[in-house]
């Protein structure tokens, strides 16, 4: 025998389930880009500050070398009883101070690459090799020309933005099928098959059918449909607070990076004016204490100042490069909504 039913959506409840399924099976799958925008944007951020971390190292690597021929010549001139031991101890401070900072400086660029090895699935020391390939890494740099009004429209193009509104899409779905459910139901049901008094008597046993119609009305729920009802629209406004925290967070996230890029391109262009000037001194300097103009102080201060300098240029332009990811991050840029979501629904 067969048993089948079916009942009639004549009020549009069953189309407001379907509905309300496909905007959530839709947000899941915006869910899942927006979990993949977050994992290339860390990549990129740490990738960048294993970058800044290794051009730190450099300067500190070329500050130290100078600094140790600065030395060489200070214990040349002390030999020659021209300074004291004092200048001799006071490079000699200088030269290791700088050294204590590589090893900091290596650590954190090797755990940098211990951090991309996991984001990219793989044991730490995997991408050391690839790492590796550039030998003199130079501070991450970006382009100049970034427009810093943008439109509030291109946060729509957030896999977050756009799962919240689907979600929102769902919740009122969900409204309508439930206060569609209290409205009369029409169904019908039948069974068709044979009979046979013997399991060899099926061949040219009796058909038996039978169809059976009927209408079912909610009458007496004691109120239970309508507290579904309100249920489902208190859900709606929670998923419309919850949309409205989404595109407020976007807000504040471009705001954050636009902010972060203007102040950092002024701050670079400052430090980089400062470093070519405390680059000029420490020649300077380092010249006029060769023929004995100046005393030492000048040069172990004009040596300092030139390391610090080149050095918040390295961090500042890292800081730049990662405000930049976090921009596009911000802006719902690293995917592709029509190859990635071929199936998001507008109804």
């Amino acid at each position: 025998g067969l048993d089948a039913s079916w009942e009639l959506d004549l009020w549009g409840a069953g189309a407001a389930g379907v509905r309300a399924a496909d905007a959530v099976a839709t947000a899941s799958a915006l869910t899942l880009e927006q979990v993949r925008v977050s994992v290339a944007a860390e990549v990129a951020l740490t990738l960048l500050q294993l970058r800044g971390t290794q051009a730190r190292a450099a300067i500190a690597r070329r500050n130290l070398a100078s600094q140790q021929q600065t030395l060489q010549i200070v214990q040349w001139r002390h030999e020659a009883g021209l300074v004291t031991a004092l200048d001799v101890e006071q490079a000699r401070t200088a030269v290791e101070q700088t050294r204590a900072q590589i090893p900091a400086l290596q650590a954190s660029a090797t755990q940098a690459q211990h951090a991309l090895a996991l984001l990219t699935g793989q044991p730490p020391g995997a991408l050391q090799g690839m790492l590796a390939a550039a030998d003199s890494p130079a501070p991450p740099t970006v382009p100049d020309d970034l427009a810093l009004a943008i439109p509030a429209e291109v946060l729509r193009q957030r896999p977050d933005v756009m799962a919240a509104e689907q979600q929102v899409a769902a919740a009122v779905a969900r409204i309508e099928q439930t206060d569609l459910g209290r409205l009369p139901s029409f169904s019908l049901s039948g069974s068709v098959g044979l009979t046979a008094l013997t399991l060899s008597g099926l061949g040219s046993g009796a058909g038996v059918a039978s169809l059976l119609g009927g209408v079912g009305l909610p009458v007496f729920d004691g109120g239970r449909r309508q507290a579904q009802v309100r249920q489902q629209e208190a859900a709606r406004d929670e998923a419309v607070i919850a949309y409205r925290g989404t595109v407020l967070a976007a807000l504040k996230e471009v705001e954050d990076a636009l902010v972060t890029i203007a102040a950092a391109r002024e701050q670079l262009g400052a430090q980089q004016t400062a470093a070519d000037a405390a680059r000029r001194a420490a020649e300077l300097a380092g010249q006029r204490y060769r023929s004995g103009l100046v005393d030492f102080q000048n040069v172990l201060q004009s040596q300092r100042t030139l390391l610090s300098a080149e050095d918040s240029v390295a961090t500042t332009s890292t800081t730049l490069a990662t405000a930049h990811v976090r921009l596009v991050k911000a802006l719902g840029g690293g995917w592709n909504p029509d190859a990635a979501m071929p199936a998001v629904t507008t109804r």
